[in-house]
């Protein structure tokens, strides 16, 4: 579970009990570990949710506490809605399927202003004149990065060679028009991109992956000098 679900799940999890909830109950509840809850329970207190308790006793959301409607800026929704039509333009069906819902499901809880903003939006993504042909699954490629699936498939170079890999998937990057993969290579030992639309024969395999120093995203984000404050 993601942080920000679990932090969204501890505060609906109180807001629907009027009694004290221990440490121990909401970890069991979430799956994590009664210090994971000391440490989420001061950042919510910290950013303005009124859990009173302490460790040791248990916690009590105070119930005149209001969860806040969801409300974007008109910039905000500007940023969403060419998020959207980029995802429709580059990304695979499943991904721009999955936007399009987002954007339905946004709408219906929005104010009825907004709502006509999203429908007069002035922000347009296309699709590149070069095309790229990628014959893959690229959902299955997004889904076994999710699931730390290792994958194994033919990979032909710039110089036209053809090799097997066995990798692990660790995220995908755009560069229009090339979507490119970094991963694990178990071949060369060490961190690759693979332009997916080299990639052939693609298999989901049922091994999966743990992180593993050295071996992470967020190893070749620091030796590469890259931003690691979203990992």
């Amino acid at each position: 579970m993601r942080r920000a679900d679990r932090l969204f799940r501890l505060v609906e999890y109180l807001k629907a009990r009027r009694k004290v909830v221990t440490a121990n109950q909401l970890a069991e509840v979430l799956e994590v570990s009664p210090r994971t809850i000391y440490r989420d329970i001061a950042d919510l207190n910290a950013s303005g949710i009124p859990i009173t308790g302490e460790a040791g006793i248990g916690y009590m959301l105070n119930q005149n506490h209001k969860v806040q409607p969801l409300m974007f800026s008109l910039e905000e929704i500007d940023a969403l809605m060419l998020g959207v039509q980029m995802v429709k333009s580059w990304g695979d069906k499943g991904l721009a399927q999955s936007a399009s819902q987002a954007i339905d499901k946004l709408t219906n809880v929005l104010p009825e202003n907004i709502q006509r903003e999203i429908s007069q939006t002035f922000l347009f993504s296309r699709p590149s004149k070069i095309e790229v042909d990628i014959t893959i699954d690229f959902t299955s490629l997004r889904r076994a990065i999710r699931n730390k699936n290792k994958l194994s498939f033919l990979y032909e170079s710039e110089n036209k060679e053809i090799t097997r890999r066995t990798i692990r998937p660790l995220c995908l990057v755009f560069f229009s028009p090339i979507w490119l993969l970094l991963a694990w290579c178990e071949k060369r030992d060490d961190f690759r991109n693979f332009r997916i639309d080299r990639i052939k024969e693609l298999s989901t395999l049922d091994e999966k992956f743990q992180d593993e120093k050295g071996k992470r995203l967020y190893d070749h984000c620091i030796q590469n000098g890259y931003s690691v404050d979203h990992l």
